[in-house]
């Protein structure tokens, strides 16, 4: 959440100072001078922004996917350890013939002691 707000900072900001210079004009050269041309001077600096927000998605995107899969695999395995808890004291209950305590008993106890 901060780095969205952080980027949409940085976007308002460039956005200002686009607006601010839009008459100004400045001459790019094209293969070490062979080419000139006259752009305004905001048209250069938000081409260079737009490459850099792409470039640093196109770098960003394959850690995050193998994040995603990553919290996923351990979610699976996460969720099936409680099951096989659930299993392992129901059978601890069948075998001493008592309750076991259970996460959900827990703040029912602390209530009682205090």
């Amino acid at each position: 959440m901060i780095r969205l707000i952080l980027v949409g900072i940085l976007l308002l900001l460039s956005l200002a100072f686009f607006l601010q210079n839009q008459e100004q004009e400045v001459t790019l050269l094209y293969f070490f001078g062979l080419f000139e041309a006259s752009t305004p001077i905001y048209k250069p600096i938000l081409a260079g922004f737009g490459v850099g927000l792409l470039v640093s998605g196109i770098l960003l995107f394959p850690p995050w996917i193998r994040g995603r899969i990553e919290l996923r695999r351990k979610t699976k395995a996460l969720q099936e350890a409680e099951v096989d808890l659930e299993r392992l004291r129901h059978s601890l209950e069948k075998v001493t013939g008592r309750i076991s305590p259970t996460f959900t008993d827990e703040p029912d106890r602390e209530q009682r002691d205090e």
